[in-house]
């Protein structure tokens, strides 16, 4: 079987490139503009992520069970790429579009087009997250799939978070009141409708093109030991559910998916009511909140790359116990920063990104090992299916990770129409900055203590399914 090539890499990479700049909107900025400019409260916000996005983590097993069913000369799950390309950004853009209504309207609103943004998610991102279980069998590829893949995720996030502030002010300025469109800020950032459907169009229109560029440049080349298709739904799902490895990770992904879940929602709130510096960067624009993002980003691009090869070193079960123990250490140390302490905010949102990104690629590539452990045990292998469970546990963390951010903002107090937020909702932002994520590290630790499939393990699946394929 031939090698993954450089062009394989890079079109790998643009899938979750797309998806990530979406994804770091929906977690970075839709609490925010939920309740700054959409016009609703903390709490509705809070519950409206925690009902969509549990209906929409149902969904995954769904997607991934008729992704591995899918027949067509493109193969199983390339073809969604380029079927939900423009659909994805479409309503992605209906997302952030605020509507003439009163306040029901609105909620309703935006229950509809989060619930429809979460399903289209879903239709491209389960087979994209699949795809990488078909493209080689080789562990050690897969490792350097996956980091290519949360290495692009990052530069996606990053051009996000380098685009979208300026984007938002720029067509506010265009679109709006002029100046005072753009004056009407909240960290730094424009609160003027308009400014922001327009700039989400245009990531979006990026993110339509990265997933076509993924679908153009990828290849499926594993084929399962048996080509039988008969295995009914049923049987697949019996198969997963006594997968012990499996129901490990997912536990110990979602924690480490709550722990970045519960500082990105609220990133913002702590510098729009607790740094509270208005300064922005000459030329560029970017604001302080902007910076410590886009500072975040880089870190965790650097981490991504030290993630194939120290994992492929020293063991990913290991490596990932020790770079979720240093996140939780550094995380509570972020509660005893004062505003003026800029410095240490940036350098401490540095070494956590670094730990968060070593973290995300390990995971998706130890869900490509589940499915190879799992074919070897029942002769079947749904790809698919597995890996939409790796998209239903991300679905899970961000959920109840937005949705207690939200939760916990209405419960400490936070008025998101006062100039100056109390005493106890400040308290509140600070801790979900801080001890919050690290008790979600810790978990994420615990749990990752039970995984069984060792490096020396995966190696044997590795070479028993090779010769299985060799003798078809």
């Amino acid at each position: 079987m031939a090698a993954i090539t450089l062009r394989d890499k890079i079109g790998y990479g643009f899938g979750d490139m797309a998806s990530s700049m979406f994804w770091k909107i929906f977690g970075m900025y839709l609490l925010f503009f939920y309740t700054k400019v959409f016009g609703i409260s903390p709490a509705a916000a809070g519950t409206l992520f925690l009902l969509t996005r549990i209906w929409d983590a149902i969904n995954d097993p769904l997607m991934g069970i008729i992704a591995d069913r899918t027949r067509s000369r493109w193969g199983r799950y390339r073809p969604y790429l380029l079927w939900f390309a423009v659909p994805f950004a479409l309503v992605g853009v209906a997302t952030f579009y605020t509507p003439s209504l009163g306040e029901g309207g609105r909620l309703a609103y935006a229950y509809i087009t989060y619930t429809l943004m979460m399903m289209v998610y879903t239709a491209v991102n389960v087979p994209y997250a699949s795809l990488l279980g078909v493209m080689s069998p080789h562990p050690k590829e897969r490792n350097i799939l996956s980091s290519y893949r949360m290495f692009f995720a990052f530069v996606g996030s990053f051009i996000t978070f380098m685009l979208l502030q300026p984007l938002v002010d720029f067509f506010s300025g265009v679109f709006g009141a002029g100046s005072a469109a753009t004056a009407n800020t909240d960290a730094g950032i424009s609160r003027a409708p308009a400014g922001w459907v327009a700039a989400v169009a245009v990531i979006g229109a990026i993110c339509a093109l990265l997933f076509y560029l993924c679908f153009r440049l990828t290849r499926e080349r594993v084929k399962p030991v048996n080509e039988n298709e008969n295995t009914s739904i049923k049987q697949d799902l019996r198969n997963l559910a006594r997968n012990s490895p499996w129901w490990i990770l997912m536990a110990s992904g979602l924690a480490a998916l709550l722990f970045n879940a519960i500082r990105d929602s609220v990133a913002l709130f702590y510098f729009a009511d607790y740094v509270r510096i208005t300064y922005k960067m000459p030329v560029l624009g970017w604001s302080v909140a902007t910076i410590y993002l886009l500072v975040g980003q880089a870190a965790n691009m650097l981490g991504v790359a030290l993630a194939a090869p120290l994992s492929n070193r020293y063991g990913k079960k290991r490596t990932y116990m020790v770079a979720m123990s240093a996140a939780a250490l550094l995380s509570a140390l972020f509660f005893a920063l004062e505003p003026h302490h800029l410095a240490l905010i940036m350098a401490l949102q540095a070494l956590i990104s670094v730990c968060a990104g070593y973290v995300l690629p390990l995971l998706w590539s130890m869900y490509a090992d589940i499915v190879d452990h799992q074919e070897l045990k029942t002769n079947r292998r749904a790809a698919g299916l597995i890996f939409s469970s790796s998209s239903m546990s991300q679905k899970m963390g961000w959920a109840f990770g937005a949705a207690l951010s939200g939760w916990l903002l209405a419960w400490f107090g936070y008025d998101s129409a006062a100039a100056v937020q109390p005493g106890s909702a400040i308290l509140g932002v600070r801790l979900m900055l801080s001890w919050l994520p690290a008790a979600s590290c810790a978990l994420a630790v615990v749990g990752m203590m039970f995984y069984p499939l060792s490096e020396k393990r995966v190696k044997e699946i590795a070479e028993e399914l090779e010769a299985r394929r060799s003798v078809r």
